[in-house]
């Protein structure tokens, strides 16, 4: 089966407003290039100081959503795409901490799966920015794929891209997709993010498709971009440039099977 995929690129600020404008302009752009499962971003709804996004948290819950989880069920609704809700901040059980949350939506606006990023990102890097991400998130435990338009698509987000031992479970529960919505820093992502998802692509032998943020968010936060959609050769299909887009591509089982079969070497492994 053959089935266009997009990838959202945008700045996500202090502003939720703005942010769920900027997600809903990029998600109506894919859906008019025919993409018909669309992932946005980590932090898409709010990324601005910290303790803000314990106030704009929501359940995630389809029977009663808060306002920015039903906008975009309503949408995914109304324009039949599967969405993929990159980062969303989820209330957590202590009032302190929220959950960073991977929501697959299916086509009639319902959610199917939701993964809690696992790996949290504690670091404080040679440019200034410290990041404690453990201070306000609480981690999730448990490994999630989701029944995509296309097959079986295995979720996560940002940081959990530097552990690959994540991505050979997903595809031994049948992923021949993977969704990596980030937000990954301008120092780290100008020398890793290419690299590291290529590696993901080539050793699962499976798709990736890579949502960012771009640009200046808040004080020195930094954010590198280059949304892209990678095969299971680790070819770059597609890949968004400066400033927010979406890069659509097609997904294609045919291909996964292909490479699966020419290099085996998922069923090659001892360890």
């Amino acid at each position: 089966m053959r089935t266009k995929v997009g990838v959202v690129q945008m700045t996500s600020t202090g502003d939720v407003e703005a942010n769920c404008e900027s997600a809903e302009r990029m998600i109506r752009r894919g859906a008019d290039d025919g993409a018909k499962l669309i992932v946005l971003p980590e932090c898409f709804a709010y990324l601005g100081p910290e303790a803000g996004k314990l106030d704009i948290a929501e359940d995630v819950d389809d029977q009663s959503p808060g306002p920015i989880l039903g906008r975009f069920l309503a949408l995914a609704s109304s324009l039949g795409v599967e969405l993929v809700l990159g980062g969303f901040w989820e209330k957590g059980v202590q009032a302190s901490h929220v959950r960073n949350a991977c929501v697959h939506v299916d086509a009639a606006g319902k959610i199917t799966s939701v993964y809690r990023k696992i790996h949290l990102f504690d670091v404080d890097l040679p440019d200034g920015t410290k990041l404690l991400e453990s201070e306000t998130v609480e981690p999730g435990t448990e490994v999630v794929v989701a029944d995509a338009c296309f097959g079986k698509l295995g979720l996560s987000v940002c940081y959990d891209l530097r552990f690959p031992e994540l991505y050979r479970r997903l595809v031994d529960d049948g992923a021949v997709a993977l969704a990596i919505p980030a937000a990954f820093t301008l120092t780290t992502g100008k020398d890793h993010w290419h690299v590291l998802l290529r590696a993901r692509a080539i050793e699962t032998q499976s798709y990736v498709l890579a949502a960012a943020q771009f640009g200046h968010h808040y004080g020195r936060r930094v954010s590198y971009g280059h949304a892209l959609i990678a095969d299971p050769w680790g070819t770059v299909l597609a890949e968004c440039g400066d400033g927010e887009g979406v890069a659509v591509a097609t997904v294609d089982d045919a291909v996964v099977d292909r490479v699966r079969k020419a290099i085996p070497c998922l069923t090659h492994r001892r360890l």
